[in-house]
């Protein structure tokens, strides 16, 4: 069974890496993937969605901006997933989500995702076990069909933060002026129920991982970022992509 304990993982780089050098590989390897989005979007053969998790403050938005930021905005898009809307809740839960996976050539973030609908509501209790256990395995479902019959590659990232750093994080949102548009009192209430997330993150975890899950230190923005990127980077290298010839 696929067991992850997260107070097992350490929420920062371990001491044997090198920031400056982890920074400069960064630089590198953000250059290989404008060129390898280029030619996601040219051949159009296949798709990438990016699902994006972690507590508030771990990072999500800072990881979407400085890792895909500088790529061609007509190649990637981001969806970012709020409460849902009336609208949305007279549907399945999966109804909002599915109009935005990835068509072939594209990159599709999805900064928070529809696993919000096994985390948040089952901390708050609006969904008891046994409905999260048909969710999960609608989510299981829902990404077997991307992977099977649209070509699509999934990469889960979990941004693992520690309680302390997110008090730090929260903190500056009240302080800086360049942050607090981002400020939100119900935070630190949900920050309050740290034990029970984790819980429920490790119940998804175990769950929902025939896409598996990587867990990213996120204490160090620039470790995060690194660690992103490189797997995006990887995954781009393995579809073996060519750029198609002319139009006949």
């Amino acid at each position: 069974m696929y067991s992850i304990k997260l107070n097992d993982i350490s929420t920062r780089a371990s001491k044997d890496v090198d920031k400056n050098e982890t920074k400069g590989k960064l630089v590198s390897i953000l250059e290989e993937l404008d060129d390898l989005q280029n030619l996601l979007y040219a051949e159009s053969k296949h798709c990438l969605l990016i699902v994006i998790q972690g507590m508030d403050a771990s990072g999500k938005d800072g990881a979407v901006r400085n890792v895909f930021g500088k790529l061609n905005p007509q190649g990637v898009m981001v969806k970012s997933y709020k409460a849902p809307t009336a609208e949305e809740l007279a549907h399945d839960f999966l109804w909002r989500v599915h109009s935005h996976s990835p068509a072939k050539g594209m990159i599709q973030i999805f900064n928070r995702s529809h696993y919000e609908d096994i985390l948040v509501t089952r901390v708050h209790k609006w969904c008891d076990d046994k409905l999260a256990r048909k969710r999960m395995k609608a989510i299981n479902d829902f990404e077997k069909l991307l992977v099977e019959h649209n070509n699509t590659s999934i990469l889960k990232f979990y941004l693992h933060v520690s309680p302390e750093e997110q008090q730090k994080r929260l903190q500056e949102r009240i302080r800086d002026p360049k942050k607090q548009w981002k400020y939100n009192e119900n935070d630190f209430s949900e920050a309050k129920l740290w034990g029970q997330y984790m819980s429920m993150y490790e119940d998804c975890f175990e769950n929902c991982n025939d896409v598996p899950w990587t867990i990213v230190p996120a204490d160090q923005n620039w470790y995060k970022e690194y660690v992103i990127a490189k797997a995006v980077r990887n995954v781009l290298k393995d579809f073996d992509m060519q750029f198609p010839g002319l139009k006949k």
